[in-house]
């Protein structure tokens, strides 16, 4: 018996993928699944270029509500299932690359964020610096700390977290359920594909021009209205997505506006490279390389040879190497 099909639509940010995914949807008989850690949150709209076509795991939780990626592992997983029983086809789109590893290699049953103790490991990153914060954690988790870079506080920061919540290291965790969980490969036919630009530089161009096009639409103030709620700190997930961290620093007086769009269309283009990081690092990917215009120019099957796709459109090019029947 064949599995059922589930398409996994990854990227970096302002690459495509939402009209590509719509695209599909509007051939195939798909739903979407949102891959984002950023439309999650409620009253992150502007920021986050919310999609106005329906997704699912869009505006699920409050800001002040922590997401993580094994929240969003078991929701993806129960949709896949429901999705399926539907008749229809899972389509999993964002650049949360984080989620799709969760997802696709099921991981621990880790314990719950611990509010103080990360409050303290971060007001010990203030005083002495994260390089410091990672030596703590090579003490205690050598194997979590060779994986993890000095600078990517939030992961030193989560690692230590649950060491000294739990007394066990994270990577004893992950041993302890490495294969608990379903691994959604040996349930459904996965097909992975990356849109991205042949030219790095199209990419910066549509980044800058987003942003631009974010703060003329209302971005400060959405970003205004979320300090103005009084519950919420720059040290919640939400909040620490590109954009608004740097103008809610700018809202404290910071930066001055200026500085932080500065900042936050560089941290978007650091965002963008770190995704396709680890994009290249990804095993079996079909990358669709495409123009400024947003024109099909090079599609790499993991398969040999790749097709040809000679006058062929984006759309048709994907639909050829996903091999499925339209509705």
């Amino acid at each position: 018996m064949s599995k059922p099909p589930l398409i996994c639509l990854m990227g970096p940010t302002a690459s495509g993928k939402t009209d590509l995914a719509i695209a599909l949807c509007e051939q195939l008989n798909c739903e979407l699944v949102s891959v984002d850690s950023a439309l999650v949150y409620r009253g992150l709209d502007i920021g986050s270029a919310k999609p106005d076509y329906p997704h699912h795991l869009v505006d699920i939780r409050d800001p002040a509500d922590p997401y993580s990626a094994a929240d969003f592992a078991a929701d993806a997983n129960r949709l896949a299932v429901e999705i399926t029983s539907r008749g229809k086809i899972p389509l999993l789109v964002g650049g949360t690359m984080l989620y799709f590893k969760a997802f696709l290699e099921p991981m621990a049953d880790m314990p719950p964020a611990d509010p103080a103790i990360r409050a303290s490991i971060e007001a010990e990153a203030t005083e002495h610096g994260w390089p410091h914060i990672h030596a703590e954690l090579a003490k205690v988790d050598p194997a979590a700390a060779a994986r993890i870079h000095p600078n990517h506080s939030q992961r030193l920061a989560r690692a230590l977290e649950v060491y000294r919540a739990t007394g066990k290291p994270m990577s004893e965790w992950h041993e302890l359920h490495q294969n608990s969980a379903p691994v959604p490969a040996d349930t459904y036919d996965i097909k992975q594909l990356v849109i991205c630009p042949t030219d790095r530089a199209v990419l910066h161009q549509r980044i800058a021009l987003r942003y631009e096009l974010m703060m003329q639409a209302g971005f400060l103030d959405e970003v205004k209205a979320l300090q103005e709620r009084g519950d919420l700190t720059s040290d919640l997930p939400a909040l620490r997505a590109v954009g608004y961290r740097q103008l809610w620093e700018h809202l404290e007086g910071q930066t001055n506006l200026e500085e932080a769009v500065e900042k936050g269309i560089a941290a978007t283009r650091q965002l963008a490279k770190r995704q396709l990081t680890w994009l290249r690092k990804w095993p079996d990917l079909a990358w669709t390389y495409t123009d400024a215009d947003g024109n099909l120019k090079e599609f790499v099957s993991p398969e040999e040879p790749s097709p040809d796709v000679s006058g062929l459109t984006t759309v048709e090019a994907t639909l050829n190497y996903l091999n499925i029947a339209p509705m």
